[in-house]
Parts: C-alpha cells; structure tokens; sequence
C-alpha cells in the first residue's frame, strides 16, 4: 500500500447536506426547517427557552444572602499552635509553611480549641477571646496584624 492509495473506510465519510440549494437537492425551500413557526425562524431562542412561560430559573425562589464585601477568614486552633517551638514567632508565613493553612484568605483567625503548652508570639489577622486569653496565660503574646 503506498500513501497516495489510502482511503477511509467505506461509509465513514458522508457529504454534507447543502441546505436551502433548491428543489433538486433534497433539502430546497424551507432547508428542512418546516413551515413557518418559531423553531423556521432565524436566531431562534436557546434551548432552556420556554416558549414565553416564565423560565424555570426564575421560577425557583432564591434564598440568602451573599456579601460580596465579607471577610472570610482560614481558622486555627489554638491547640495546632503546639505545632511550634517554644519562643517561636507565629506569623501568616510561619503557619503556611507549616501546612496548618493551605490559603490565607482575608487572614488567619485562631480560635480557642484546645490547650496551649509553649511560649509564643503570634502575630496574626483576628483571635477568639478564649484564643487570646489562653495564649496569654502560657506566656505568649498575641498581636493583631
């Protein structure tokens, strides 16, 4: 078999219908669209159109609220911050590089979860008043940064 003899096999290819292209054509006048009618007119409407009636999209009631202006915060307990050595500095690189949090968000906020057992400074977004007040009493300072 040489290059210039391959061929498809037979029935895979099909020419294409040449519609509107006259009464001979098999597909002449109205191309296969009917008589008249919204589906024959150009640029008819998409598929989840309903002919008029209210679409179902608008029909399902909507609930909530969303804030587009809402500070979403990645949260810690205080307990994942036995994590670091004693005297450590605890900051936004610090508890990414550690894997506690995998994306900052609008910062980080440590909640009171747990018990502390080390000496830190934590300088991160927002704390619990529990959070703030157990890092405290280990010794450790928490700052707002």
């Amino acid at each position: 078999m040489k290059l210039h003899e391959l061929q498809p096999a037979a029935g895979a290819t099909t020419e294409a219908k040449r519609k509107g292209r006259g009464a001979g054509s098999g597909n002449g006048k109205t191309a296969g669209k009917g008589h008249k009618g919204q589906l024959a007119r150009s640029g008819h409407k998409p598929a989840y159109f309903e002919g008029g009636q209210l679409p179902l999209v608008r029909r399902i009631p909507k609930r909530g609220f969303h804030n587009i202006f809402g500070t979403k915060f990645a949260t810690i307990n205080v307990c994942d911050l036995n994590k670091f050595e004693d005297g450590a500095v605890v900051d936004v690189k610090a508890v990414l590089e550690s894997g506690l949090v995998k994306k900052p968000l609008d910062g980080i906020k440590v909640l009171g979860n747990g018990e502390l057992t080390k000496k830190l400074t934590v300088k991160l977004t927002a704390y619990s008043e529990s959070a703030k007040s157990k890092i405290e009493s280990a010794g450790g300072k928490a700052e707002v940064m």
